[in-house]
Order: C-alpha cells, then structure tokens, then sequence
C-alpha cells in the first residue's frame, strides 16, 4: 500500500501543520514547550470566553476526528497523538489550560485504555491548577465488550454526537454539570457497529493491519483495525446493513423513537457505497416504525484508508433535537 508522505516521522506534524494553514478562521496550533513531545495540539482560534470549554482527542488516523471538529458549537481543543496512538498527559494539560474559562472544561474521551488514563491524569494536573474539570467517556461500539485496546466497549462515530450536542449545550452558557448530563444522555442512548472489507495501513509499520481474502469482510471492527466479531463472507450491502442494524436494535429498544442516523466511511469507502447503506438503513428503520429526524452521511471518523463503513443510531428527546439543530461551524462540521 502507498502513502503520499513526506517521512513517517514527520506524518502528524505535517498533517497539522496543514490543517492550521487551510483554516486559520477556525484552528490554531498549540505550541507545547517539550522536544520530546511527538502529540499535537490545535485549539480554537477565537478563544471561548464564560462558557463551558471542550477537549477530546486520541490517536492520529480518524481525520477529521478530532482537529476538524474544533469551533464554534463543538468543541475548543483536540489532542493528536501518533497514529492510533493515544496522545500523553502532557499536551493535554496543556490544551486545558489554554481552554479553560471560569465554568470549567469537560473531555469527551472515548473508551480505550490509554486514552482514559491519559487524560484523567491530565484533568487532575488542571484541577491542582484550580481549573474545573470533568469527564465523560463514549462507548457505543455494541460489537464487542472488551478488545485490544480497551475493557468495554469502544468508543467510536457516536463520539461525534457527543461532540455535537455536549458542544451545542456549552454554547447556551449551561453550567458544567449540564454540559456533562448532556454528554452522558448522548452516551447512553447512541449505538453503533461497523464493518470493513479492507484494512488500513500504519505509515510506521509500513504493512495492512490485518488481512482479508477478496471475497471476505470483518463484522465489528474497530476504529483501529482491530478485530469484530467474525470474519465471514462478504455479502451484498442490504444483507450487511441488516446484520449490523439487527444487533444495534437490539441493545436499545427504539422503538416508537426518533433518532439521528450516522453513516460513516471508514476513510476508503466512496460516497456511493455510503448513499446504498443509507438506502437500506432508512427502509429498516421506516419498517419498523423508527422515524428518522436527521441522518448524516460522510467520513466523520475513519480509520485511515480503511474500505468500510460503521451506522450509528441516536434515540433523540426534544432537548437532543434542540442540540443537533444549534449552529456548529467547524472544519469538517457545520449545522
């Protein structure tokens, strides 16, 4: 597999550098004073004054997770670590107190083992500082419980929702604690599974990080290539929306329900492919009696140039709805 880079050790670097240079109206690098440093930092470049501020992040790779949803209606900062790698406490730190303003700052963490333990040591640096901090952890993968890299289930594309609404509840001047309730009602009622017919490649290692026959496909994969619950036979897209559907509907009962729909590209997948997912989707959910509010189609969390796709499903009250429908105006986001 080939890759358009200058050298492997340079690939973040370059990668956020580029990223600040195509939009400076909304992203600015954080300088971290620390040559041993290898994470990246990019913050909003017009600084959230007495509200709630945000900070996710994790490992290099999910673009545009996380640096493209950094702006006004999601969140302040985002961390990047090395490729799949979760970024150190450092950064972090330092991102939050760049950030923080007198209500305090939530990080929205998804659920793997480094970067929970990272950035709780990071909240804790920022509250000896007297910052107020507070956390929220995602995990809406329902494919497995427990994986290489974390113990539960993953946090994945729902994520994005996370951002989204928690960000939305910032920007009406709610306290802390609300933004938080916000991002633990999205948690709870987001799911999602995914599938990829063909793996991505770490620039470092230089090598797929799995292998798939032609005629194969891995159900419940990760954001970082690691295993689902099954390799099987690729089948048609409608079979493997209904495989993927059967298991997120059966872990919430939505029925009756509105809720958001995610189609999300894997990073390789084309547009196309997406748009016959969605078809699919919105003829299950429309059968079984779910409507549909808002459905979203795109690349929001990819796996670098992994051929695939994952759905998530978002159970909306009101003050959900209320939420999505709020301005965002980010890079790779906007309402």
């Amino acid at each position: 597999m080939k890759k358009i880079i200058n050298a492997v050790d340079r690939v973040e670097n370059d990668m956020i550098k580029g990223m600040c240079k195509a939009y400076p109206q909304y992203v600015t690098e954080l300088p971290i004073d620390n040559d041993l440093c290898q994470d990246h930092v990019v913050v909003r470049t017009e600084k959230k004054v007495g509200k709630v501020a945000l900070i996710s992040g994790g490992g290099s790779g999910h673009e545009p997770a996380h640096g493209g949803y950094v702006g006004k209606g999601m969140l302040d900062a985002a961390v990047a670590g090395a490729v799949y790698t979760s970024p150190t406490p450092e950064p972090i730190y330092e991102a939050i107190k760049e950030i923080a303003t007198d209500k305090g700052v939530l990080m929205i963490v998804k659920n793997y083992t480094g970067d929970v333990m990272n950035f709780e040591m990071a909240g804790e640096m920022a509250e000896m500082e007297g910052i107020k901090v507070a956390q929220v952890v995602t995990n809406d993968d329902v494919a497995v419980d427990g994986s290489l890299y974390t113990v539960g289930r993953r946090g994945v594309a729902g994520t994005i929702f996370v951002h989204k609404c928690a960000g939305a509840m910032a920007e009406t001047g709610a306290e802390l604690e609300e933004v938080k309730a916000v991002a633990e009602k999205v948690i709870d009622n987001v799911r999602t599974m995914g599938v990829a017919i063909n793996p991505s490649m770490v620039p470092a290692a230089g090598e797929p990080g799995f292998v798939l026959a032609e005629d194969e496909m891995e159900v419940g994969i990760g954001i970082h290539g690691e295993p689902g619950v099954a390799t099987a036979k690729l089948t048609e897209a409608d079979a493997i929306v209904d495989q993927l559907l059967d298991k997120i509907l059966a872990d919430i009962d939505y029925a009756g329900s509105e809720v958001a729909v995610m189609i999300n590209g894997s990073g390789g997948t084309p547009l196309m492919e997406l748009f016959i997912v969605n078809n699919r989707v919105a003829d299950v959910l429309a059968e079984k009696g779910i409507k549909v509010y808002k459905t979203y189609v795109g690349n929001y969390m990819t796996s670098l140039e992994q051929e695939g796709f994952s759905i998530s499903l978002l159970k909306l009250d009101d003050q959900l709805k209320e939420c999505l429908d709020a301005e965002a105006d980010t890079p790779a986001f906007k309402e």
